[in-house]
């Protein structure tokens, strides 16, 4: 394995110009496994995310706001899990695990983009089904397409900001050496551990701003769907309060598995918990949750099902 470059700068310090990505080393007799399961789960990101965006784009009766957030939380699960997955597939292999210092802010660059904007998409997806089920009489004039856009708009742009803000956080900081980064992706909390100055400002931010893009939403998230509730509750027809729960019950499992990783992960305490437990919660959210989102949204939905069995259809009897 090799020890990285390190580059001389100013004094008696070096600077780090290339980082080492440990991930799952430790395990050096399961790592062809590892890549067989990883490179499995990654095919079925990619097919499912890509096969739902195709059956809401090309189906007439999913063209409506709930399936075109639908469609953008696909490609941000694409986006996301394809910053990550290819370099941990190559790692498996590579005896080379090294990745270059640009490399690295790269990656974490758009990760946190996507990561954030999939953050506030899932608020929006809880204020459109607010409206819908809370003010049906309104729901065409207030989900309009323009409004649907603009609230796409501001995810990517939060997603933007809080990535340049994370990034220039860490990476103003000396490294200095060692540089072999105990995780599989370059993150920020086992990059701070590399720093060769105090982090405790930088962690403070850290906390701040991860806490900020998941609590806002989280915010607007648990308001919305207890007005829901209560709408819910109120409807007079059966069939109508199992549709409405249907629905919200996959949106509010896929939320949960989400923010519950992710607090886990970005807002506690330095150095409460250990690496490897860091790595196993990062593997939900990077990498099972982009594969499991359109299989929780399509198997609990009834609409998307039948689309897809119409789909199904055209293709196997097209006359």
């Amino acid at each position: 394995m090799t020890l990285g470059k390190l580059t001389l700068a100013a004094g008696n310090h070096t600077l780090v110009t290339t980082f080492i990505l440990l991930g799952f080393s430790d395990h050096p007799d399961i790592q062809e496994l590892l890549f067989g399961i990883f490179l499995f789960i990654y095919i079925l990101t990619l097919v499912g995310n890509l096969g739902m965006i195709s059956l809401i784009f090309t189906d007439s009766r999913l063209h409506s706001p709930m399936y075109f957030f639908l469609s953008i939380l696909s490609f941000l699960d694409i986006c996301y899990s394809s910053v990550v997955t290819p370099k941990l597939l190559v790692n498996f292999l590579a005896s080379d695990k090294s990745i270059s210092f640009k490399g690295c802010v790269a990656q974490l660059t758009f990760f946190v983009v996507h990561v954030t904007a999939e953050s506030f998409l899932l608020a929006s997806m809880a204020y459109d089904r607010f409206v819908a089920i809370c003010r049906p009489l309104h729901y065409s004039s207030t989900m309009t397409k323009r409004v649907c856009l603009q609230l796409v708009a501001a995810c990517y742009a939060f997603g933007g900001a809080n990535s340049a803000i994370q990034t220039g956080n860490v990476f103003a900081l000396p490294f200095c050496g060692p540089n072999q980064v105990m995780h599989y992706f370059c993150d920020i909390p086992p990059l701070l551990r590399l720093a060769c100055t105090n982090t405790a400002t930088a962690e403070m931010v850290l906390y701040m701003f991860s806490a900020l893009v998941t609590l806002l939403p989280a915010i607007v998230i648990l308001i919305s769907y207890s007005f829901v509730l209560v709408a819910i509750g109120k409807m007079r027809s059966a069939a109508g309060r199992k549709k409405a729960f249907s629905t919200c019950a996959s949106h509010f499992l896929a939320i949960a598995i989400f923010y519950g990783t992710v607090v886990f992960t970005y807002v506690q305490p330095h150095g409460s918990t250990d690496d490897s437990n860091s790595q196993v919660v990062s593997v939900f959210y990077t990498i099972i949750i982009p594969m499991l989102n359109p299989f929780i949204y399509s198997l609990r939905n009834k609409e998307v099902k039948a689309a897809l069995q119409r789909k199904l259809q055209v293709s196997i009897f097209p006359c």
